[in-house]
């Protein structure tokens, strides 16, 4: 006889003197710009397990016109599917055990589907500029002080504003919209037939009204919009559905595994490094580049240069929201310089080249704005420029370095506007991924914000799958599910003079740009 004793999806069962253990898993889905990672985290120990991603190399962006920015869902969706196939194929784990599953997604991507839950047309993506003038009209006729003061942000170039770009650009493909989805919500009714929103993703679309607490009037009035095309909303940790037969057969996963978490990258990777209460911050420094900031304050930005959303942990009865500073030109600058100019090396080489060039480059600047509008500009295109390049002092080595700095001091610029609105971080916490992999990076980053970085293993993807352990009950709660959480290093700030110095010029030669 066998005695079953069954905790938050760990079932324990003894035998005679035995114990034995059955090990479940969560699965945490990272829908990025450059690629899909997916990520097996084991319940108990709360480790990562296995990770895997697809492509290997980046996916393409479209840009029919300049400023544009597209990418296919079903792209998504297939790659998705390839890369959970290719994350089985470790053999780490038994894919039968995975017990809830977690979503994290590119934010402000517009998804539209028909009745039949086709896909209409490309999303269009957050870095894609179209609707910029749409948003600054109706930031103007709504008002300045009512948008922030509801909306927390100007409509800017949100997915409302991209909505009614299609509305005004596309009428034939408008009346066919049944639903308008963010990307993770879109990738969640794949899995389960269902469509669900939240809070945070309408209010990162600029679709919510933080006054009233309900859906914004004074968007769907003023672009004219069918508030019945936006999903049912759920909270962040809920249940989003459940995973259909001939899907979970495709995928090698248990029939009916719930989808219990669902958040944008953003709040996501805030959530990865247990960011969740009043005063701590959060960065990545991927294909763009992010501070991000929780308050328990309505707060906003007058010139909406940084824009505030709900957190994963909003409540009508809690307030914690997320002071986002997006840097649209970051690791694209970086992976663009690799293309042109160092082809034949990975990033670590590119890294150690950098590595020998003297903090400054020897008066080379790059400016990384070569990726649509920048809300820290106020939505203005200004393009990546290379300033001061001399042909016979400076190197590719000296490209390397410059890229990465340009990049760290525009973070500093962007603090600087966040340290306006009243949000001075002591320390940022940051996955050592993506450019906090490059010591020259992380080094000209403290140095330039004069800010210490705490670095931790974590990603995208294993944060999803941590906030399905936190949907599905597996945890009690956030301080249960990060309880082994340690970082791996702190790098603190010991040339913070130079590194003004360095940063005083290349600000002055940005404003010749604005």
């Amino acid at each position: 006889m066998h005695l079953f004793l069954i905790f938050n999806d760990n079932i324990t069962f003894f035998k005679k003197d035995k114990h034995v253990q059955i090990v479940m898993y969560l699965l945490g889905i990272d829908i990025g710009t450059s690629s899909i990672k997916v990520s097996v985290v084991e319940v108990n120990s709360t480790k990562c397990i296995a990770s895997a991603q697809y492509p290997d190399n980046e996916s393409a962006i479209t840009s029919l016109q300049i400023g544009w920015a597209e990418q296919s869902p079903e792209m998504w969706w297939e790659h998705m599917q390839k890369a959970i196939l290719k994350l089985h194929a470790t053999k780490k784990y038994e894919s039968s055990d995975i017990s809830a599953i977690g979503i994290s997604y590119q934010m402000h991507g517009l998804v539209l589907v028909d009745k039949d839950q086709q896909v209409l047309r490309d999303s269009i993506i957050w870095c894609d500029s179209r609707a910029v003038e749409i948003g600054d009209a109706a930031f103007n006729q709504i008002g300045h002080e009512k948008c922030l003061s509801h909306l927390l942000n100007s409509p800017g170039n949100f997915t409302a504003s991209k909505l009614a770009w299609v509305k005004k650009n596309e009428p034939a493909v408008y009346e066919k919209i049944a639903h308008v989805m963010l990307p993770g919500d879109f990738i969640s009714m794949k899995l389960t037939g269902t469509i669900t929103t939240s809070i945070s993703a309408l209010s990162e679309g600029i679709f919510w009204d933080f006054k009233n607490n309900e859906l914004s009037k004074d968007i769907i009035n003023h672009y004219g919009l069918n508030p019945s095309m936006l999903p049912s909303v759920q909270p962040v940790f809920s249940d989003h559905g459940h995973l259909l037969s001939h899907i979970a057969s495709a995928l090698h996963l248990k029939e009916g595994i719930p989808i219990t978490y669902k958040a944008g990258d953003q709040p996501n990777n805030a959530l990865s490094l247990n960011v969740l209460e009043p005063g701590e911050v959060a960065a990545t420094a991927g294909t763009s580049g992010v501070i991000y900031g929780v308050t328990d304050s309505i707060t906003y930005d007058p010139q909406s240069r940084v824009n505030t959303f709900a957190h994963v942990n909003h409540t009508d009865n809690l307030n914690r929201l997320g002071v986002l500073l997006c840097i649209n030109g970051t690791g694209i600058l970086n992976s663009w310089v690799k293309k042109m100019a160092a082809s034949q090396m990975d990033y670590a080489q590119m890294n150690t080249a950098a590595a020998g060039i003297n903090a400054g480059s020897d008066g080379l600047q790059i400016m990384p704005f070569g990726n649509g509008a920048e809300r820290i500009f106020n939505n203005k295109i200004i393009g990546a420029q290379f300033i001061n390049i001399d042909f016979n002092k400076h190197s590719q080595a000296h490209i390397y370095r410059a890229a990465q700095e340009g990049i760290a001091f525009t973070f500093r610029y962007g603090i600087d506007i966040m340290r306006e609105n009243g949000m001075s971080p002591s320390i940022i916490r940051a996955g050592f991924s993506n450019m906090f992999l490059s010591d020259v990076f992380t080094d000209a980053f403290v140095n330039a914000t004069n800010v210490p970085v705490a670095l931790y293993n974590t990603d995208g993807s294993v944060g999803a799958a941590i906030g399905a352990g936190i949907g599905s009950g597996a945890y009690k709660n956030a301080n249960e599910a990060f309880s082994n959480f340690k970082p791996i290093k702190v790098v603190e700030p010991t040339r913070e003079k130079l590194f003004n110095e360095l940063y005083l010029n290349w600000r002055n030669a940005l404003e010749k740009y604005l």
